[in-house]
């Protein structure tokens, strides 16, 4: 990726976060260590601090101020990079606590080019998706999965596929796209379908304006199978009109970036 665009996505969006190896274990005094994790997105506080929006598999989005991270020989200046698994230390009971210590755990390789933008990408859906102090293992053991997917070139438009959806299962919005809304009939192939983002799918109407997809995408996408081409594409515009819908409308600046330059 060229620096222009490093630069474009790091100004528009948060920075993601790593696994950790060990285990956490609470202490008293509201201390949390060795916590797997990643950060998401981080900005200067004061003059010599961070304030860390991290991502962690037993605690959710975690909000931490890293005290005297921006100093030249603090330990933690060049430990809280996005993409990076750590494992994570912190204590208090406010919506900001205090980072105490982060380590690199390592084993993953690093996002480069496309695949970095991707990463962005997942990463500021976590932040306008996810509330923070809400526990999302899976979604978390799926962010890794994910992130090692795109780092070894496996197909962009399908690890981002799999990824928006495991988002909304876990968030407690994606509706069993194999039976209709309502009456529960089973979909089925070769019928024209549309998803209420509330509701579920039901059959096409010639007035509808959402987006309309074949009864096979919806059965593919449930079993999560993006092989067909037609699944491809059809997913793509059906997962885009159902974020928008979670969004509110909120734009999301690294997906643009990704339909400028990739059309994913």
């Amino acid at each position: 990726m060229t620096t222009l665009a490093a630069d474009l996505v790091t100004a528009t969006m948060p920075a993601p976060a790593a696994p950790a190896a060990k285990r956490a274990r609470a202490l008293p005094r509201d201390r949390i260590v060795g916590q797997p994790s990643f950060v998401l997105h981080s900005y200067p506080y004061k003059e010599t601090s961070l304030i860390v929006d991290m991502f962690t598999r037993e605690f959710g989005r975690v909000g931490l101020v890293a005290k005297g991270a921006k100093r030249p020989h603090s330990k933690l200046r060049g430990v809280l990079q996005t993409f990076q698994p750590l494992s994570s230390s912190w204590s208090g009971r406010a919506e900001l606590r205090t980072l105490i210590d982060a380590e690199w755990v390592g084993g993953m390789l690093p996002l480069e080019r496309t695949a970095l933008l991707c990463g962005f990408y997942l990463n500021e859906l976590l932040v306008k998706l996810i509330a923070r102090d809400d526990p999302h293992p899976v979604l978390f053991d799926q962010y890794v999965a994910t992130l090692n997917q795109l780092a070894h070139n496996e197909p962009a438009h399908i690890v981002l596929r799999r990824f928006e959806r495991a988002l909304l299962k876990e968030t407690g919005v994606a509706a069993d796209l194999s039976r209709c809304a309502g009456a529960r009939a089973p979909v089925e192939p070769g019928v024209l379908y549309v998803v209420d983002p509330e509701r579920g799918p039901r059959v096409a109407r010639a007035s509808d304006q959402w987006p309309a997809v074949d009864g096979q995408t919806l059965l593919d996408m449930e079993r999560d199978d993006y092989a067909d081409p037609l699944t491809q594409m059809q997913s793509k515009q059906l997962m885009r009109f159902l974020l928008a819908h979670q969004l509110g409308g909120a734009p999301l600046n690294t997906r643009q970036i990704l339909i400028d330059l990739l059309q994913l």
